[in-house]
């Protein structure tokens, strides 16, 4: 009877205060939107990062007669020369650190370019003109620096090339939209938080002669709270399971069904395991926003 006598006050509460609610659900809804699509973007960012840290190369490129580097001032890398480099990088110092290494001579370098950019593009060039490239894997890819220090300004070595440096703005752009997302979710769940105050007041004024009936036959102060607390866990609760129908939808259609077939470069995408990790998130932060905020400002009213 105590329980159902709860449940009932806190329905009550619900009905008297149909528009704030309302605004709480809404509120809620795009606060936890925001939260579920940072923790996306940053489970994302993650997946991306592992995946093409992992395949990144440190690329060697030798000279050729059109190298314009002052490493190639005696023209196009001799053999000896892509010996040496060879032999470098097959000694004890630096193998260790190589998990994988491919050369690719004039030719198989020639044929990359024209997989890569077509036959048109890349007819301005001949083979003879295309770097022949040691492209290295290495065990640990932020030890990318030590394959730059010793191979710049060898002989016969236009450049080293790091692979993994172009791909750091990228990385960069999508934290900044992250943290974005997240100022934005922050500010909607304070406004949320003081909403679901807010409520709870004007609730606990509009009962103020129930409330000081219940006092007067002796119900504690607990009793007397827990309805107003229902009230803002149930709204935030609703704000909280739409928020999670927002981020799962937005994974099946905006990710599955859209990105994963126009974006070609990016091959590790977020899932729907990724957004039903996130669901019990918005919810608990959710409830536990609502109950503490609710909590707190009921407290207050009694005390005054």
């Amino acid at each position: 009877m105590r329980f159902g006598l709860i449940m009932s006050e806190a329905f009550t509460g619900l009905r008297r205060n149909v528009s704030m609610v309302v605004s709480v659900v809404l509120v809620t809804f795009v606060s936890l939107t925001f939260v579920g699509a940072a923790i996306l973007m940053q489970m994302q960012i993650g997946t991306m990062r592992d995946f093409w840290v992992d395949r990144a190369q440190v690329a060697i490129y030798m000279c050729t007669d059109i190298s314009l580097a002052a490493t190639c001032a005696d023209g196009a890398a001799t053999p000896d020369q892509i010996e040496e480099v060879r032999g470098k990088l097959e000694g004890s110092a630096l193998s260790p650190l190589i998990r994988n290494m491919v050369f690719l001579d004039h030719e198989q370098a020639y044929q990359e370019l024209l997989d890569l950019v077509g036959d048109e593009d890349a007819s301005v060039l001949s083979p003879e003109q295309v770097n022949e490239t040691f492209r290295i894997t290495l065990v640990d890819p932020t030890q990318s620096d030590v394959m730059i220090e010793a191979f710049s300004g060898s002989a016969g070595v236009e450049q080293v090339q790091d692979q993994l440096q172009y791909l750091e703005p990228l990385f960069s752009a999508l934290t900044i939209a992250t943290y974005i997302a997240v100022g934005i979710a922050v500010l909607m769940l304070i406004a949320a938080v003081l909403l679901i105050a807010t409520t709870i007041r004007l609730s606990a004024y509009a009962r103020r002669r129930e409330l000081g009936i219940m006092r007067l036959v002796g119900a504690s102060n607990r009793f007397i709270q827990t309805p107003f607390i229902l009230e803002g866990v149930f709204a935030a609760l609703i704000g909280s399971l739409l928020a999670s129908g927002a981020v799962i939808a937005g994974v099946h259609f905006g990710v599955d069904r859209y990105l994963r077939n126009r974006v070609d470069f990016v091959t590790t995408w977020v899932d729907m395991g990724d957004a039903w990790v996130v669901v019990p998130i918005l919810i608990l932060v959710g409830v536990v926003l609502a109950a503490l905020s609710a909590g707190f400002a009921i407290r207050r009213w009694l005390r005054a």
